[in-house]
């Protein structure tokens, strides 16, 4: 099993330049590639990454031999990823591939190939990294997992460079406890809410941030283009929102992991997050819970654990059902969070929505109809659709 443990660096000066020339050279690599890529194909031509990749060395140290100053894996990376993005296209997981802007989502890989004098060209000791071509940079924290490398990926996120290590492990770090079956309405209140009645309360990053973006963003936009303030201002509003996301994704990580290790199925619902945030009153709020980040944390990790997670389908009406005698309330509101069936119960409208959502991971072990069934042993993350 590959695990990924993406962790801090701490760079010197002289590794801060190596970073941004490896960046550079990986980024005029994919570039390079995806024009040689369209003038072949509409000359007809045959092409694909190996070729490309082919030609690149054989020019660059004619043409490019600046590209030499960095690990040449770098450039062979960045054509390779090219490729997959044109296959990911050609399938319809993808749109087609674009050029790469300077500043934004920059990164470089290193493969743990044979180094040229004994052991492999990546290592790991405590809290240091070595790479090839640069050495030993410092990490803020020590890998949390024991295998084989195989390779890192350097990026950069606001001020800060990060080292994403790839490696292939025998074992899980945690072990999953078998504690039942829940159900998980997502809302904007409240992040998520438990068939159990536990609640979770979303970190709302941006909305606490919210004012202090606007400030920055202002300021940012009075200044000149291009001048010593300008640059103040762009680095000091991208600390502020490598902030946010960072905020964001350690409290989805440690919701989602809560999750998986203490219960054996979960069910939640196929929201259709496009389509939500196409209100554009509630947008910013839907956006700032990251609710599609929260379900692809979970696929992937319930694949790990074995948990078997059920996506209920989006129109079924959990909210609206009475979870004690099953009649449907049709003339509900979204602004109503409370209500009472005719039966005698009284709801909050999340906490009912997530019985119901538990209660149809019971119907779908009664009965297999309407079920595309995905388990442990599927190509298909280990997932289960209710239809």
């Amino acid at each position: 099993m590959l695990l990924v443990h993406k962790i801090e660096l701490s760079p010197n000066n002289a590794q801060r330049t190596y970073f941004t020339k490896a960046c550079g050279v990986a980024r005029f690599s994919y570039n390079w590639a995806l024009s040689e890529w369209k003038k072949r194909y509409e000359a007809n031509e045959k092409v694909n990454e190996a070729l490309l990749r082919r030609k690149l060395n054989e020019i660059k140290t004619t043409e490019f031999p600046w590209m030499r100053e960095v690990t040449k894996v770098a450039a062979q990376q960045a054509i390779k990823n090219l490729g997959n993005a044109f296959s990911r296209f050609f399938k319809q997981q993808g749109k087609y591939p674009q050029y790469k802007k300077k500043g934004l989502h920059d990164s470089f890989r290193a493969d743990n190939g044979p180094a040229k004098v004994g052991g492999n060209a990546v290592k790991i000791t405590e809290k240091r990294i070595q790479l090839p071509r640069i050495g030993w940079v410092k990490m803020k924290e020590s890998l949390r997992f024991e295998g084989q490398i195989k390779s890192v990926t350097i990026s950069r996120k606001g001020l800060r460079w990060y080292a994403a290590i790839t490696v292939e492990c025998d074992c899980l770090p945690h072990e999953r406890k078998n504690q039942g079956s829940v159900g998980v309405d997502l809302g904007i209140k409240q992040l998520a809410t438990l068939s159990s009645g536990k609640v979770y309360e979303g970190a709302k990053a941006h909305t606490t941030q919210l004012n202090r973006l606007r400030r920055y963003s202002r300021a940012l936009s009075r200044k000149t283009r291009g001048s010593k303030n300008y640059g103040k201002s762009v680095k000091k509003l991208a600390i502020l929102h490598a902030k946010i996301s960072d905020i964001r994704t350690d409290n989805l990580h440690k919701l989602t992991t809560e999750l998986v290790l203490n219960h054996s199925q979960i069910a939640i619902e196929d929201l259709n997050v496009s389509g939500l945030i196409k209100n554009r009153k509630l947008a910013r709020h839907i956006m700032d819970q990251a609710f599609f980040e929260f379900r692809r944390q979970l696929v992937y990790k319930s694949q790990w654990y074995g948990t078997e997670l059920i996506i209920v389908n989006r129109f079924y009406p959990s909210s609206k059902l009475c979870h004690v005698c099953g009649k449907k309330n049709e003339t509900l509101t979204l602004a109503e969070r409370k209500w009472t069936c005719p039966c005698g119960a009284t709801h909050d409208r999340d906490l009912n929505a997530a019985i119901n959502l538990e209660n149809a991971i019971k119907i779908n072990t009664a009965s297999s109809a309407g079920i595309h069934a995905c388990g442990e042993n599927s190509a298909d993350m280990n997932a289960k659709v209710l239809m």
